[in-house]
């Protein structure tokens, strides 16, 4: 680690086993106050290598992708070359919002950070074989662990007796918190799941990739932090298995996790309340591998997130499968959504259609940068997406400060009670009250493709959309100041849809 006054870095080394590509070569250097980068890297002082993992993206047409990750403080400046020969004529740092300017050359690009950032590096505008860079926050060193795993192949049962052992020897409660710190290494899990017991802070360590997935379930005060990677690339996606699953639990959080291919959901949450899921990254290529998703949850805050997913990067629910109830209190923020398959944000498609359906009431995204949406059947559109299905009733929706990039395919809102027959027995029975202010649509030739126009509008007039009110909408810059201007389409049975 560097120690210099101009701050420090810490990169990871990858472990024997981890999948790596070979594409491109990254390196990062501490940056003094003041100091320029220079053109001429030989003269430069101070570069890390950073190892750079495979990540695989996109089931309409499977690619292999890269990704590294690094944390800092100051300000550093990073290196960007292509392996083998490559001429660089232009380069992209997305999102665009972070305000990153690289520098160009035929060989290498350059370009500086003085905050973390997660970034899509995107040379001769290739956004399939692009770098993403996942520049974190210097974190202090851990808590002293209870319970300390190294030196060992296959993560199993017996590292649960250890907690329990632990947690004894500490003369306390049964509620006493154990701490478990997994050093760098590659691990298995047995039988490819770590059921977590209650009252347990798991830190994996930079360094640590792990395969196999997470189960919280019917558990209480577990965290899971630290800066390792949970690899699930090799697990066969009618497998579905989830990077990792909250279910009937409650008081949990999940933190600065990276998860590698997960061939269903990335995080799956089920009757759980008091979730926060902070500074988590994804990466996805099979079908229905969604990036968060709930199902019947309460109080769950999801923030500074990367979402590069093959289904819904972000879905809120009401009941399905054995979860019953509706959904509450949902806030995203400061998250980055890349949505190579379906939505970036969707609400209300699952709820208990065998009764009277579901609430799902109070949720917001806010402060939202999407990369991209590319989705080409007509019930999957929209970066912003409430298709109320099961009778639910959706109320007290807000999107503010989100800013679209690129469109390849879809529209930016779909606002619906529908009938959507491959998943509702029947439609949905009320949207109201949703707020969308302050959102930029990129729609230039250049970022962007084909988008259709957004549509509002309710199934039939028992089942309708009213209040929907859009404020300070900009396309290209410019403030729309009417529903034309914005590409939307108001149909039946939609009431009090407003523009300003």
């Amino acid at each position: 680690m560097n120690t210099s006054n101009a701050g420090a870095i810490r990169v990871y080394p990858a472990p024997a086993g981890a999948t790596l590509r070979k594409e491109y070569s990254v390196r990062v250097r501490p940056l003094a106050a003041g100091e320029v980068p220079t053109d001429d890297d030989a003269t430069a002082e101070g570069w890390q290598s950073v190892p750079v993992y495979r990540v695989k993206i996109d089931s309409h047409y499977v690619q292999e992708s890269s990704m590294c990750y690094f944390d800092f403080s100051g300000r550093v400046e990073v290196e960007v070359k292509v392996n083998g020969w490559f001429y660089t004529y232009r380069a992209d740092v997305r999102p665009l919002s972070v305000g990153v300017e690289p520098h160009v050359q035929p060989n290498r690009v350059t370009f500086t950070l003085d905050h973390p950032a997660n970034l899509s590096v995107e040379l001769n505008r290739e956004r399939h074989h692009n770098l993403h860079v996942l520049a974190g926050r210097l974190l202090d060193d851990y808590d002293q662990a209870d319970v300390t795993v190294e030196h060992v192949l296959t993560i199993g049962p017996e590292l649960n007796d250890q907690i329990e052992r632990a947690r004894v020897g500490k003369h306390g409660s049964g509620d006493e918190r154990v701490v478990v710190r997994i050093k760098p290494g590659y691990y298995y899990l047995f039988d490819g799941e770590w059921r977590l017991p209650s009252h347990v802070d798991v830190i994996l360590e930079g360094g640590a990739v792990i395969e196999g997935s997470l189960i919280i379930d019917h558990a209480e005060d577990v965290r899971v932090r630290g800066r390792g990677v949970l690899y699930l690339a090799d697990f066969k996606r009618l497998a579905g298995t989830n990077g990792v699953m909250v279910t009937f639990s409650k008081h949990v959080t999940l933190e600065n996790l990276i998860l590698i291919n997960p061939p269903h959901y990335s995080v799956f949450m089920g009757k759980s309340q008091d979730v926060t899921i902070r500074c988590l990254k994804s990466f996805s290529c099979e079908g229905w591998s969604d990036g968060i998703d709930m199902m019947a949850c309460e109080d769950v805050e999801i923030a500074d997130c990367f979402l590069r997913t093959s289904d819904d990067c972000i879905a809120v629910y009401g009941s399905r499968w054995e979860y019953r109830g509706g959904s509450r209190n949902v806030h995203a923020h400061g998250c980055t959504l890349w949505a190579d398959v379906a939505h970036p944000m969707m609400i209300g498609t699952h709820g208990d259609h065998e009764h009277d359906g579901d609430v799902i009431e109070r949720i917001s995204f806010e402060d939202m940068d999407v990369l991209e949406h590319n989705e080409y059947q007509p019930n999957y559109l929209g970066v912003m997406a409430i298709n109320a299905g099961d009778k639910n009733t959706v109320r007290d929706v807000l999107w503010k400060n989100v800013r679209i990039e690129r469109i390849s395919h879809g529209r930016v809102l779909d606002i619906e009670t529908k009938w959507n027959k491959d998943y509702n027995p029947a439609p949905g029975r009320l949207i109201e009250n949703v707020r969308v202010e302050d959102v930029d649509v990129t729609t230039g030739a250049v970022t962007a493709g084909d988008e259709e126009p957004s549509l509002i509008g309710g199934y039939d007039a028992e089942h309708p959309v009213r209040g929907v009110h859009i404020r300070n909408m900009r396309r290209d810059g410019v403030r729309c100041v009417s529903l034309a201007d914005a590409n939307v389409q108001v149909l039946a049975n939609a009431a009090d849809v407003t523009i300003e």
